[in-house]
């Protein structure tokens, strides 16, 4: 068997489709997602010309943080299926030339882990300092000022223990002690698991914040915080210099790349994709993903909560990750964010800027990701109150972080009930308000659709290498036009992308006359409101 790793590893520049199985195709008429749903539809990712799929968590589960919120990291939750349902999704996917990767959930467990009630059962258990425990100050509050991502203090009382344990997001999903090498040990084995079950990569959650300051010292407050005007999410008031992004986080990093470096060498080596919360996020994530030692990408959503969606505001998080320190991951959204069409146009967007989110992707430097229904251009699904399920939006409903809203089912058959995503009368959220009419068999039958768009973008891509292993050099552009030349050898591509709803006038170096790959500029040298153009300039001759 030939063992040798290709020069360029099948993850640079690949394109990664995520799935969220609660959402994607229920098999069994349960209302809920699950793996054989996904089996049954490998056919629809495979033919939007993607690298690899990335599973969203099907692990054991209460669902108290709509799945990542693990009792057992090991198991398939049974509303999923079962590990054998895994195996043929495997299996299925790699005959159709799709890697397959899996989410790790290594911060933090539901209470209801084994680990935990061990933890809490007891001050002098064997796992007694698995998780992060503190006493009480003398006035009976909390160890340190650390707040929670999702608002309010990161501790909760365990009456047991007469101690606090820490929780990064949600009370019930007590952070693991990233220090202690027992549980690194266990976090391994883990990882080891699922690439003897056939995973080629892992997705990695918030993987920086797994070590924490072991003298769980407070942060400080950003220079300038007024009380008076603190952020949506008081966090954000916060140097979070001590309650994450510890240095020791990446000696467990280095061992789960040894790990990872053992695996699928005969099918052009494993992947690690480390999501990794800091207020700067491309920062964290170039140092997260440079050297032998460290994760393979890091990923970034492109334009999100509060950021700007201008080409200035593009440009320049694609310049301050466009060189060889590591390696970036690009996307516009995911399961964690609204979806970027009510995200960056509204709550009536328009039709056109889902082929042009998909467009910007298909031509950047880098690793890109689509999440499911972008090939669709869904808007963000209205969720009413009461169907709520994730915790995070309902305390900020209205406000901030409408996960659910992009977490609404895939719609596949727009004449179908639930539009084919289930048989059962009430799905565990409701069908997204309109999202029949886009359906993936709708858009089928629609000349110019986002989803044919998408295949031919996607397409593209694949075919020029250029986009996927060149490098990006930027063309001066007034907004609301983003350029940019992709150069491989003597290949040159021309990339033009307006982001606004009028006609604007391409860049003063754009070429006058050049073969056409996708999307056509107006003659008159203007390009459409929310197109995309993509030229193919004359080879440079060498010598």
């Amino acid at each position: 068997m030939n063992t040798t790793m290709p020069a360029t590893p099948w993850w640079q520049g690949a394109t990664i489709y995520q799935i969220y199985p609660l959402s994607f195709a229920d098999s069994n008429g349960d209302g809920i997602g699950d793996l054989r749903g996904v089996i049954n539809h490998l056919d629809h990712v495979a033919r939007l010309g993607v690298d690899a799929i990335w599973l969203c968590p099907f692990h054991e589960t209460p669902l108290l943080d709509c799945g990542y919120d693990t009792t057992n990291a090991k198991a398939v939750d049974p509303r999923f299926g079962q590990l054998s349902d895994f195996h043929d999704l495997v299996r299925e996917a790699h005959a159709r030339g799709l890697k397959v990767i899996v989410d790790q959930v290594y911060t933090y467990t539901h209470e209801h882990h084994p680990w935990f009630t061990a933890s809490r059962a007891s001050r002098q258990g064997d796992k007694q300092d698995w998780y992060v425990w503190a006493d009480a100050k003398a006035d009976g509050s909390a160890p340190n000022n650390w707040l929670s991502i999702f608002g309010g203090p990161a501790w909760e009382w365990d009456c047991t223990r007469r101690q606090y344990y820490m929780t990064t997001f949600l009370p019930g999903m007590p952070h693991l002690d990233g220090n202690h090498p027992e549980v690194r040990r266990e976090l391994l084995d883990v990882a080891r698991f699922w690439f003897d079950q056939g995973a080629d990569g892992l997705r990695l959650d918030v993987i920086n914040l797994l070590a924490l300051d072991p003298q769980l010292r407070s942060n400080p407050a950003v220079a300038g915080s007024d009380p008076k005007d603190m952020p949506l999410v008081p966090i954000y008031a916060q140097q979070m210099l001590y309650d994450g992004a510890q240095p020791q986080n990446l000696e467990f990093i280095a061992s789960l790349r040894a790990l990872a470096d053992t695996y699928r060498k005969d099918t052009g080596g494993s992947f690690l994709l480390g999501e990794v919360s800091n207020p700067d996020v491309i920062a964290e994530g170039r140092h997260y993903s440079q050297g032998s030692e460290r994760l393979h990408s890091c990923y970034h959503v492109l334009a999100g909560y509060g950021a700007a969606f201008s080409a200035a505001a593009l440009r320049a998080d694609l310049e301050s990750w466009n060189d060889d320190t590591g390696w970036p991951t690009w996307s516009f959204g995911n399961h964690d964010t609204m979806r970027p069409m009510t995200r960056l146009a509204g709550p009536n967007p328009p039709r056109e800027l889902g082929a042009l989110l998909v467009a910007i992707l298909a031509c950047l430097r880098g690793t890109v990701l689509l999440y499911q229904g972008d090939e669709l251009g869904l808007p963000c699904g209205q969720v009413p109150y009461d169907k709520l399920r994730d915790p995070a939006t309902k305390r900020f409903f209205g406000h901030y972080m409408q996960r659910d809203g992009a977490r609404t089912p895939m719609p596949w058959w727009g004449s179908e009930a639930q539009a084919g995503f289930s048989s059962a009368a009430t799905t565990w959220l409701p069908l997204g308000v309109g999202h029949a009419a886009l359906a993936v068999d709708v858009q089928e039958g629609e000349a110019g659709s986002t989803l044919r768009q998408s295949r031919e973008l996607l397409a593209l891509r694949r075919a020029q290498p250029a986009l996927r292993a060149g490098t990006l050099h930027f063309i001066d552009s007034p907004e609301p036009v983003l350029a940019f030349e992709r150069r491989l050898g003597s290949t040159r591509l021309a990339c033009a992308f307006n982001l606004s709803p009028a006609p604007a006038a391409l860049p003063s170096a754009w070429p006058a006359a050049s073969a056409s790959l996708l999307g056509m500029p107006h003659p008159n040298g203007l390009l459409p409101a929310w197109s995309y153009a993509v030229l193919r300039l004359p080879d440079v001759r060498s010598g």
